[in-house]
């Protein structure tokens, strides 16, 4: 199979699609970015590389980091995890206070800003928050081989900002004892992993441990366990597009995680990591032409988590 002909194809195919959606611009530092940016990486677990358009240009991960900060928390407190946030789909936006305040303060699954937040709380733990996100910095860099990862200020300036409803669940689940450090603490460590920067292929890279049987197949390094890797997978295909992952199950099948700065990360287990992006959002906040390009990519490869 010719993956860069195909991705490159692809790519063609989406430029003379209509310019619908629009950027995030409830973050005014994202609401900057070019909408028409568009960018491929597919990094398979043999360690060929493929990208067409923008792929080496940094993004915003935003929830695309939740992926890696789940993984840290896992190997934190493994499955005492469990106790302070579910692994159900939540069926409503990724910002919502609604489903808290019926459940008690415990979000529904580790990828809406409620549970994020709660993984944050954690990973808090027994830390200053700078070096807190020195950790989610290092991670990222060893599992890529690139150290020149970083945090983009002038976002994390920006969240911080505009972060009001983040405040609201995180005082909302304080009052129920599910965030244990001062707020402003857990929501720095939020806001800052959201604000990393990325480029596709670095993203597709730092995703291969996924595909790989939870082990970095560049290293040889063991990330996480066979069985962690694959729930991990499995939170992503029900719950990393929020009250979208069901039609994104349906469309593409395979495990995928989105980011409102237009960023997805896909796994195909046992073969590749694909990262994809472009800005212009749809109606639930992910990526519409990452989006449309994953399920074009799953439909000519064959590629699916259903066989």
């Amino acid at each position: 199979m010719d993956i860069q002909k195909l991705i490159d194809d692809v790519a063609q195919a989406l430029s003379r699609y209509p310019n619908d959606g629009k950027v995030a611009d409830y973050i005014p530092q994202l609401a900057r970015v070019d909408p028409d940016h568009f960018g491929i990486a597919v990094a398979d677990v043999d360690g060929r590389l493929f990208t067409t358009g923008d792929a080496e240009i940094p993004f915003s991960i935003q929830s695309v980091s939740k992926v890696f900060t789940l993984t840290l928390a896992l190997g934190r407190v493994g499955d005492h995890l469990w106790k302070r946030v579910g692994r159900e789909p939540s069926g409503s936006p990724f910002n919502s206070i609604v489903q808290l305040e019926a459940e008690h303060g415990i979000p529904r699954n580790p990828f809406i800003n409620a549970g994020a937040i709660v993984i944050a709380d954690v990973l808090l733990s027994g830390h200053q928050p700078k070096a807190c996100i020195a950790e989610i910095l290092h991670f990222l860099r060893e599992l890529t081989g690139d150290f020149s990862i970083a945090i983009d200020p002038a976002v994390a300036r920006s969240e911080q900002e505009t972060g009001f409803r983040n405040r609201a669940l995180a005082n909302y689940m304080q009052s129920f004892k599910n965030i244990t450090h001062p707020v402003e603490h857990t929501l720095g460590v939020y806001f800052h992993h959201c604000a990393i920067a990325m480029s596709c292929v670095q993203l597709a890279r730092a995703g291969l441990y996924l595909a790989n049987n939870g082990v970095n197949p560049t290293t040889g390094f063991r990330v996480v366990t066979r069985e962690r890797a694959r729930r991990i997978n499995a939170l992503m295909m029900t719950c990393g597009h929020y009250d979208a992952s069901g039609d994104f199950a349906f469309r593409v099948g395979l495990p995928g995680k989105s980011g409102v700065g237009g960023g997805i990360l896909a796994i195909v287990p046992g073969q590749a990591a694909i990262a994809v992006w472009s800005p212009r959002l749809n109606k639930n906040g992910n990526s519409l032409f990452g989006s449309l390009a994953l399920e074009m990519i799953a439909e000519k490869t064959g590629w699916s988590t259903f066989g």
